[in-house]
């Protein structure tokens, strides 16, 4: 499962469905919760039912974001994916493994779940749960609206635009339990559209990270994410060279690679590298 980008799209806007999935994110994100207002979430919910009944065209994996597991809407959400199939669920609100596991228990045989994992205070707590549900897992997200929020605070970015010290802590959390679970690590949205620098940015820095993908809030972000999480042809070349040294020297676990040393952790990065590179690349 490909998810380096990932497109919200407002669930009582099936105007936007096609033009989303034209966008070459790999993933849309069919929002029944914050962009769609209480009075307008039964007709959300029956333009996805009537979006995800016809024929798959193209490629793009469609999730639906749920209402949380405390909401009035949640009974209703679950009504419809118990029918209508999207290729996952994102959940949010989500407290750890217990909130995963709560919705399978709601919905037997739900497709994988993307949990927003840090949109709530005790949520920060459970984030080294999420290893315990690891098959029933599509990756793992976080937000940076909700927190503060949720304690009070006035902003999780300072003046710039940047994570305040609380803020960046989550992120770190949520890449380091994505990792341990075993799952993508897929970092949050940015808010300001108009900022093409900014956001390119931004996304070169997630992936420096580790993340292996994002959330998208507009079209035109959806580009610079596909193109600063595939491999540049440069790092691939070198990624390769590092595999090729070591299938040249087996038992050496350290070595030089112009010029500089490398050892069994260059190896795994290379590795790594290489299962995020197009199939053509792997050849």
């Amino acid at each position: 499962m490909k998810l380096r980008s990932l497109l919200f799209v407002p669930a009582d806007r099936p105007d936007r469905f096609d033009k989303a999935i034209a966008t070459g994110a790999d993933a849309i994100i069919l929002d029944l919760e914050d962009s769609v207002m209480p009075d307008r979430k039964a007709a959300a919910r029956e333009a996805v039912v009537a979006f995800l009944a016809r024929p798959r065209t193209t490629p793009v994996m469609v999730f639906v974001r749920v209402n949380p597991l405390d909401s009035p809407h949640i009974s209703a959400d679950l009504a419809l994916l118990a029918s209508a199939r999207p290729d996952g669920i994102m959940l949010p609100k989500a407290e750890g493994a217990c909130s995963v596991d709560e919705l399978c228990a709601r919905l037997p045989d739900a497709p994988p779940i993307l949990p927003i994992a840090t949109e709530m205070p005790a949520a920060i707590f459970q984030l080294g749960t999420y290893g315990q549900v690891t098959a029933r897992l599509a990756g793992l997200t976080w937000g940076a609206e909700d927190l503060p929020a949720a304690i009070g605070a006035a902003t999780s970015r300072d003046a710039n635009g940047l994570l305040l010290p609380a803020y960046e802590m989550a992120r770190n959390l949520t890449l380091f339990a994505a990792h341990a679970a075993q799952v993508a690590a897929i970092d949050t949205v940015y808010p300001d559209i108009a900022n093409t620098a900014g956001f390119t940015a931004y996304v070169e820095r997630a992936a420096r990270d580790g993340f292996t993908g994002m959330l998208a809030i507009h079209p035109s972000q959806v580009a610079i994410i596909n193109a600063g999480f595939t491999p540049s042809a440069e790092a691939i070349a070198h990624a390769r060279a590092v595999i090729a040294a070591f299938a040249a020297n087996p038992g050496k676990g350290a070595m030089m690679l112009d010029g500089k040393m490398i050892d069994a952790p260059h190896l795994k990065q290379a590795q790594a590298l290489m299962a995020r590179a197009d199939p053509a690349e792997r050849a």
